[in-house]
């Protein structure tokens, strides 16, 4: 003869179930709060900042690298003109985003197609760093300034002429060339850019905006409706 559940053993399961699925609403952050998300965006900002003081203080051009899901800070090299990884440093090397959340990109107005072949360093990138070199530490010359502005008008030319197929040809050629989306320059300038960290299975995000003033400013966490 088979004896049937008890009300208090069914109240029991009842509690159980109502205890994991409390728990799990509270990891995805389901009541609003995203902690995994806020984190994120908390450390990729302080990392801009730091990255600025940087370059400030060194005279260095310093820049970002988005993949769609990381991100990673190169520097320009005025002995080779060339963008280099930063290698040195380890507040600044590749970071990969928590599972889950991915990056959005918008520079001047237009979006960027993201890949993270953007976050693999390149087979010629120097390892001595952006620290080492005394030649890095002097006043920037011209070269790196036409590079900035070489990419800028590059890549506005290669976003107006994209089809949103895919990333355009340049754009493809300055991703292999190891240069960034997002310019830190020495002297508090950067491009326009507003970069999103998504959670897109739950519609939720935050987003750091640059400003005409110079600065960085980041967004509480956003809900949008499904």
């Amino acid at each position: 003869m088979q004896r049937g559940f008890t009300l208090l053993e069914l109240l029991v399961v009842v509690v159980i179930i109502g205890l994991v699925v409390a728990g799990a609403i509270l990891s995805l952050g389901a009541t609003g709060r995203d902690g995994q998300l806020e984190r994120e965006r908390d450390r990729l900002t302080a990392l801009i900042a730091y990255a600025r003081e940087r370059g400030a203080l060194l005279t260095l051009e310093y820049g970002i690298r988005c993949g769609q899901h990381g991100y990673r800070f190169v520097y320009y090299d005025n002995r080779t003109m060339q963008w280099q990884p930063e290698t040195l440093d380890d507040t600044l090397r590749v970071h990969h985003l928590s599972d889950g959340l991915d990056l959005q990109l918008v520079i001047e107005g237009r979006d960027v197609v993201l890949d993270d072949q953007a976050l693999q360093l390149p087979q010629n990138a120097t390892v001595t760093g952006s620290g080492a070199p005394a030649s890095l530490t002097g006043s920037p010359g011209d070269a790196a300034t036409s590079s900035t502005s070489s990419y800028s008008s590059t890549f506005s030319s290669a976003s107006s002429s994209s089809s949103g197929l895919g990333a355009p040809a340049q754009l493809n050629a300055q991703i292999a060339q190891n240069a960034p989306q997002i310019m830190l320059l020495s002297d508090g300038d950067m491009n326009s850019f507003a970069l999103t960290i998504e959670r897109s299975s739950a519609h939720r995000s935050v987003t750091l905006k640059s400003a005409s003033d110079g600065t960085v400013s980041a967004s509480a966490i956003a809900q949008a409706e499904q």
